[in-house]
């Protein structure tokens, strides 16, 4: 298996100078160090690759023994195409995730082991502007975006595919408009019954995207509450 950290944007968001996963959650430790030192222990640091894009040189500096993949669309472009450059560097199964994403290590086991393209989803809650799933009657993820209309729960930005569904799915990434999130990719695929994806219920298990401050107040108050 190997991992996928999708780095280049410019989270904008959270408004800051340099790219969000080098944002500091606790003494020093910033995301990516988080997400590397947890990957690691999964696929082996070998096996990670980052894509970047936005002020690349600082993150390539801060963790040069990572490979990495270069969006050099960035600014005009948004998940979908990052994880396409990711997905046509390897045939294997792929692991990827956010680089905005603090979570209990546990996560990562759950999705490791399901055996399947499968997506992380919280069902304790459904935000308005997140994305959002809902099934089949058999299982599988039907619908991932923004605009599902009875919602289940939300898609936190962790995910698994197979090595066979993984040239499918860079496939349909590279159909999809060039401001789409990956979700969509995934979405034309199972709303077609062209994948299986299963839902992997984080049923209590901690797990947060860093888009706004107050997003890194939780992140780092649940670190501390850790410590204590």
């Amino acid at each position: 298996m190997k991992a996928i950290i999708l780095a280049a944007g410019m989270g904008t968001r959270l408004g800051s100078l340099v790219p969000k996963p080098l944002t500091e959650v606790s003494d020093g430790l910033m995301i990516i160090d988080y997400q590397a030192e947890q990957l690691a222990r999964v696929v082996g640091r070998d096996s990670i690759a980052v894509v970047v894009g936005y002020k690349k040189e600082l993150l390539m500096e801060k963790h040069p023994d990572l490979l990495y993949v270069y969006n050099e669309a960035y600014a005009t472009t948004n998940t979908a195409k990052s994880l396409v450059r990711g997905l046509v560097k390897f045939d294997d199964d792929i692991l990827w995730l956010n680089g905005d994403v603090y979570f209990d290590p546990a996560v990562l086991d759950k999705l490791a082991e399901a055996g399947c393209p499968a997506a992380l989803v919280d069902r304790s809650k459904c935000g308005q502007e997140e994305v959002k799933h809902d099934v089949y009657e058999d299982g599988p993820i039907r619908h991932l975006s923004k605009a599902v209309q009875e919602p289940l729960g939300e898609a936190v930005g962790i995910n698994v595919v197979s090595r066979g569904d993984r040239a499918l799915l860079a496939e349909e990434l590279a159909r999809v408009a060039a401001d789409d999130y990956f979700e969509k990719g995934l979405e034309n695929l199972t709303v077609a019954r062209k994948i299986r994806l299963k839902p992997i219920y984080l049923e209590g298990l901690f797990c947060k995207e860093i888009d706004f401050q107050e997003d890194l107040e939780v992140v780092q108050e649940y670190i501390a509450k850790g410590k204590s």
